[in-house]
């Protein structure tokens, strides 16, 4: 992702929280979090299903 695209998602993640930059920090973590979750348990489905030993460059 470039700066200039950075930039746009910022201003446009700000604008959809009203210009309120905790707000927005906070959706952020939230995300993040959400998708660290998801992550965690693709890597268990992965480790179930045999796939461990490649986790590292199947998965991330």
């Amino acid at each position: 992702m470039s700066i200039r695209s950075s930039d746009a998602a910022i201003d446009e993640i700000v604008a959809s929280c009203n210009g309120d930059l905790r707000g927005a920090v906070r959706a952020l973590l939230l995300i993040n979090e959400h998708l660290e979750a998801e992550l965690a348990q693709l890597y268990a489905t992965a480790a179930h299903n045999g796939l461990a030993e490649r986790r590292n460059s199947a998965l991330h």
